[in-house]
């Protein structure tokens, strides 16, 4: 009887959870989406190369900020933002990369004023 009383309280919460169980979903991938994943990939390792040079590393310690910290900003960029950035490196003419980490310095300060980031010791977040 104690077996019973048991394997039917186990069925009554195992039943009551059965409503929980979360299901996945499976859906096509276009060809775009895919090119656009493997072209963000690529634009994300020009950006790190960039970034690994002596001479901007030299500008972006000069500007405040640590490579580290730039390389963490690369990798929480969107794909449209690191394809626009890699296109901008890729027009600048040469030594024209002062323009990119100007860019890059002004996204950690509107970051830092925002709340998101804590990079330069002179902003006040407006949260």
């Amino acid at each position: 009887m104690r077996l019973k009383q048991t394997l039917a309280a186990l069925l009554i919460v195992s039943t009551a959870h059965v409503g929980f169980v979360q299901t996945a979903q499976a859906a096509m991938i276009g060809t775009e989406q895919v090119a656009q994943a493997r072209s963000a990939d690529a634009a994300r390792a020009l950006l790190n190369e960039a970034f690994a040079r002596a001479d901007v590393q030299a500008r972006l310690q000069a500007l405040g900020v640590s490579a580290s910290d730039a390389g963490e900003r690369v990798a929480a960029l969107t794909d449209d933002e690191a394809l626009r950035l890699a296109g901008e490196i890729d027009k600048a003419p040469a030594g024209g990369i002062i323009e990119v980490i100007l860019f890059v310095f002004f996204v950690l300060l509107v970051t830092d004023i925002l709340g998101f980031t804590k990079v330069f010791p002179f902003t006040r977040s407006i949260r």
